[in-house]
């Protein structure tokens, strides 16, 4: 919101922006967990496939979805941008600003993230189990 006032947008923070960054941070958690869920189900039924080629596999299977649920309501919000006024402008931007970067972040940071931490975690029990040995 900073940025969208620095660029000369009339964005001022009120009540409809904060119900609107609350709104995206429980649309992105929402997504992120599905994710999360989709891997965790993968694992389940894990064959002979990596983590990295389980975690991509369950990022596939979810992005129809994702990109389902983002854009329909995207397609709401734009027109409310556009064509809503003033009153429900800041409304309207901050949530689609929020949709688009929530959407981002659920598929391109949280699983890569969780996959780095598997990583690390593992990482520090083979040198746990080198120095018990």
């Amino acid at each position: 919101m900073a940025i969208l006032h620095w660029m000369g947008v009339p964005v001022q923070i009120d009540l409809h922006s904060v119900a609107a960054l609350l709104t995206i941070v429980g649309y992105s958690l929402n997504d992120t967990i599905i994710v999360f869920d989709r891997i965790r189900e993968e694992l389940r039924f894990k064959t002979e496939k990596s983590l990295t080629a389980t975690i991509n596999h369950a990022l596939n299977i979810t992005l129809s979805r994702t990109m389902l649920t983002s854009g329909t309501t995207l397609l709401v919000l734009l027109p409310l941008v556009a064509l809503g006024g003033s009153t429900i402008f800041s409304f309207a931007l901050v949530m689609a600003i929020g949709v688009i970067f929530g959407t981002l972040s659920s598929l391109f940071i949280a699983a890569p993230l969780m996959l780095s931490f598997y990583k690390r975690e593992h990482n520090k029990e083979k040198e746990l189990q080198s120095y018990q040995a």
